[in-house]
């Protein structure tokens, strides 16, 4: 994902923003230090994998933050499925199931965690 990390943060928020455009208005308009968070965050994830007690904390942060933001239990579908298409878009078409099963079980996992801390601290 590294060497495409720029081109997958404006094919995410493009994509976002396209499914969803009510939640641009919770992003500033100069989205480069956004698309810097994003992809370190997706870096965390994929490093630590094998570690969840590493990732977990970080995103529990995350979901916390975006709480405080103004975002909604039904922003996280769009916010969910942005990042499969960009990647898949990003990556081509030609990755194997496993490996898109794989994404689409991080990107769940990474939903799971983030919703529970926003709801909790809501």
């Amino acid at each position: 994902m590294r060497p495409i990390a720029g081109t997958a943060a404006d094919l995410f928020d493009g994509r976002l923003f396209e499914i969803a455009p009510q939640l641009r208005g919770l992003f500033p308009d100069d989205m480069t230090a956004q698309k810097q968070k994003l992809m370190a965050m997706l870096g965390l994830v994929v490093a630590n994998l094998n570690q969840p007690e590493t990732m977990v904390p970080a995103l529990q942060d995350l979901g916390r933050k975006h709480c405080a933001y103004g975002t909604q239990a039904a922003h996280g579908a769009p916010v969910g499925d942005a990042p499969l298409w960009a990647l898949e878009q990003g990556l081509g078409p030609d990755l194997p199931p496993e490996v898109r099963a794989a994404r689409i079980e991080t990107c769940g996992l990474v939903a799971g965690v983030t919703k529970r801390a926003a709801t909790e601290a809501a």
